[in-house]
């Protein structure tokens, strides 16, 4: 069957997303029907206007994307743009920009979605997921607080009875060490407060030590797979405190793994990397897969919450303090799991 262009119109009419043609100017050429609901407007009447009078307020980032997207062809994505149409409605908007060409001239397809909805259920989601994940700092902090102050209130009612001298210091140093015990409790959930030092490092030689660590601590025959890019330059970064982030990652990876997994580290560049309000321009990406069991639903969406953690005996501050340090480096943690999978991927500014 040979389809004909009005089926193509048709089809292009009936797209529940919004779709905006602009020329390289900024002028309207073409929106849908989907669009032209969305503004509020009809086609006639805003065909040739500038982009800008399509609103009375909007914050969508066109000067990126006449860099990137018109001069360079280079597709951009904006995750929440604030807008006020002309007949005052908000809205927050998303957007992806493409550049297409006809009869040699350049011209931006925008691609809408009106987002209201998904920001309120993931606000409710959100907050719903921080009760939890507080409740369960508060209680697993608690629990930890209890057992030394257990025996700082046990030493000194001993004090007050016992005479011996010996017995005497016994129980005093006993209070001292449950005393640290709790001042060490306390520094750990306020995370990481040196100063980084930073310098030229080589992360592969990094990913070595950290794979060696992990393997002399596992006796467990797990499978390592390194899938390296030779070309990385070295990163400024304070190299102590990445071990310290990706030899955690690893370490949770072994810990969920049984005989015969699998973990893979893999280094590559990426361009243009963007997370929420940062955008990495040039990033070094770290990627550790493993084949183990995946995240237990119920905290993978407080993961790097302090105190959550669904490993027996876990303290529930490494994923934490991880994101706290790579937080220091100007750069972010994403994480993907599911049964059979876990991927951690760690971007950090070059």
């Amino acid at each position: 069957m040979k389809l004909h262009g009005d089926f193509f119109q048709q089809m292009w009419e009936n797209l529940h997303t919004a779709i905006l043609i602009l020329d390289k100017d900024f002028n309207l050429v073409y929106a849908n029907t989907s669009c032209t609901e969305l503004l509020g407007q009809g086609l006639k009447r805003i065909k040739g206007q500038p982009f800008n009078s399509l609103f009375n307020y909007h914050s969508v980032e066109l000067e990126r994307i006449a860099n990137y997207t018109l001069k360079q062809g280079v597709d951009c994505h904006q995750h929440r743009a604030d807008v006020v149409f002309v007949d005052t409605r908000h809205a927050n908007l998303a957007l992806n920009s493409r550049r297409i060409s006809y009869h040699n001239e350049a011209y931006l397809l925008f691609e809408i979605r009106q987002t209201d909805e998904e920001i309120r259920l993931d606000q409710a989601s959100n907050q719903m997921h921080q009760h939890q994940a507080a409740r369960t700092l508060i209680r697993n902090l608690a629990h930890e607080i209890k057992n030394p102050l257990g025996g700082i209130r046990g030493a000194a009612q001993l004090l007050q009875y016992e005479v011996d001298q010996q017995e005497r210091d016994e129980c005093a140093q006993l209070i001292i060490h449950e005393a640290d015990r709790l001042r060490q409790l306390v520094d750990r959930l306020l995370g990481p407060n040196q100063r980084l030092q930073k310098q030229a490092t080589n992360i592969h030689q990094t990913l070595e030590n950290v794979l060696k660590l992990c393997v002399l601590d596992n006796n467990k025959e797990i499978a390592l797979i390194k899938d390296y890019d030779p070309s990385i330059p070295d990163v400024v970064v304070d190299g102590d405190k990445i071990q310290q982030v990706l030899l955690n990652i690893v370490r949770n990876a072994m810990q969920a793994l049984s005989a015969g997994g699998e973990i893979k580290v893999s280094t590559r560049v990426r361009y243009h990397v963007r997370r929420y309000d940062t955008t990495l321009k040039k990033a070094l990406q770290i990627k550790i897969c493993d084949n183990g069991p995946g995240i237990a639903p119920e905290v993978k969406e407080t993961l790097f919450y302090p105190m959550v953690t669904n490993k027996e005996g876990g303290s529930g501050l490494g994923l934490s303090i991880a994101q706290t340090l790579i937080d220091q480096h100007q750069g972010f943690i994403e994480c993907d799991s599911w049964p059979g999978h876990t991927e951690f991927t760690l971007y950090l500014p070059l």
